[in-house]
């Protein structure tokens, strides 16, 4: 069965990091658009970063763009969200999702609306404090 599994949330103050993992099973993540997408509570979900099958091409929200860096270990089957500065805001639950239509490119580009992905894991929670 194919599975996108997410590892890494908790609680930090306000200022703390936190890197989030989501790891595939049951086949092979790398000819793949992944991206991370958020949902606080009461709020629509929003795409956050994404990144190209090839790792070199990557699409950030502007709430995340110098502060979260995505990267994947296509030989790992593993994505990952590395997050600083982390404020209050940035509390949600955190999901990984795959676009399992083969990419033309190791570059091409990859978006982060939801309608283009298919395959979702069931998240982690991020909780910052001030």
């Amino acid at each position: 069965q194919e599975q996108l599994a997410e590892s890494g949330g908790g609680s930090v103050q306000a200022g703390g990091s936190l890197r989030l993992s989501c790891t595939a099973s049951g086949y092979s993540i790398g000819n793949n658009c992944l991206a991370w997408f958020r949902q606080a509570p009461g709020k629509e979900r929003e795409g956050v970063a994404s990144i190209s099958s090839g790792g070199t091409r990557t699409v950030y929200a502007d709430s995340a763009k110098g502060r979260f860096t995505i990267s994947r270990d296509n030989s790992k089957n593993t994505l990952y969200l590395e997050m600083n500065s982390l404020q209050p805001g940035d509390s949600a639950m955190y999901s990984c999702a795959a676009d399992q239509r083969p990419s033309r490119s190791l570059s091409s580009y990859c978006g982060i609306s939801s309608w283009a992905y298919n395959l979702w894991g069931q998240g982690t929670q991020v909780t910052v404090s001030s």
